[in-house]
């Protein structure tokens, strides 16, 4: 097969095109970055450079492709943020039909289904509102539970301050997804048929932040870990003074609080969407204790 996929080599993106390419398939990467070029085709990919929101680069990307991988950067510029992804949404749409592509894979989130109070999740939501309705292509949407590998950000504050934490309680229960399970679901859907506009959740463990504190800081030598409910202002703070756009912050603040009022994983518990991927916590505590050494 002719694959399209996009996101460059990141978390989830990399270690799929090494799977579609063991697999035999011809594979072209999208990236914005031409120093990554070099990196994609030691793979044994085909590079194409350019911007998401282009639907002429998209076009010729994705022109002969039997199967495209289409994810959503969790930021696309300091401003207009949910926007700035609905726009590239709008492009990714009009180069699917002008390329005559039939078979889609997107990357989503837990939380897509509400139209609002997700912070930066609102622009899946809308990417999904659109692709859906695209006509004779079979698109599989993707959920994914928050990514294990975002809480290597939190090693430097639990160095420095002992603090590990969000701006909801050590008590909600939260759906989080390994990249490489993702990786696998993606490179499955990518070489199956497809029904129609279809959505599934991949979720690799369910649990709690005082569960994950309690695992992270036995594995790291740290017993007294524990979780730190931080009030929306000062992790605002905390953001702000790290560099974030204010647009961001603001977002990722609202995500803690759709976590809070239990908007963000809703749906997955409701339908009762199961854990389908392999790597647990317990196991992603091991990936943490080799970075916090390291670090």
């Amino acid at each position: 097969m002719k694959i399209t996929t996009t996101g460059s080599l990141g978390n989830v993106a990399k270690p799929l095109v090494k799977k579609l390419i063991a697999g035999g398939h011809e594979v072209t990467v999208i990236t914005t970055k031409a120093d990554r070029k070099e990196e994609i085709e030691a793979l044994g990919a085909k590079a194409a450079v350019g911007s998401i929101s282009d639907p002429a680069f998209l076009i010729q990307a994705f022109k002969g492709a039997d199967a495209v991988y289409a994810m959503m950067p969790p930021s696309m510029g300091a401003t207009n943020l949910i926007q700035n992804i609905a726009d590239a949404g709008q492009a990714y749409a009009q180069a699917i039909k002008a390329a005559g592509v039939q078979r889609v894979v997107m990357l989503s989130s837990v939380g897509a289904d509400a139209p609002e109070g997700t912070g930066p999740v609102q622009g899946v939501h809308r990417v999904e509102q659109i692709l859906q309705q695209l006509d004779g292509v079979n698109v599989t949407v993707l959920r994914s539970g928050f990514f294990y590998v975002n809480f290597l950000r939190d090693i430097p504050l639990i160095k420095s301050k002992g603090i590990f934490g969000n701006n909801y309680s050590g008590d909600d229960q939260l759906a989080f997804t390994h990249p490489q399970d993702l990786s696998a679901a993606i490179a499955a859907e990518l070489q199956a048929e497809g029904n129609g506009f279809e959505v599934k959740y991949i979720v690799s463990d369910i649990s709690t932040g005082n569960k994950i504190a309690a695992l992270f800081g036995r594995a790291i030598g740290k017993p007294e870990l524990t979780w730190t409910n931080i009030p929306d202002e000062q992790l605002k703070q905390g953001m702000l003074s790290a560099g974030l756009p204010p647009e961001l912050v603001g977002l990722i603040t609202e995500m803690g609080q759709g976590v809070r009022a239990g908007i963000i994983t809703k749906d997955f518990f409701d339908t009762g969407a199961p854990v389908t991927g392999h790597i647990k916590l317990e196991q992603f505590a091991e990936e943490f204790k080799a970075a916090y050494q390291k670090n």
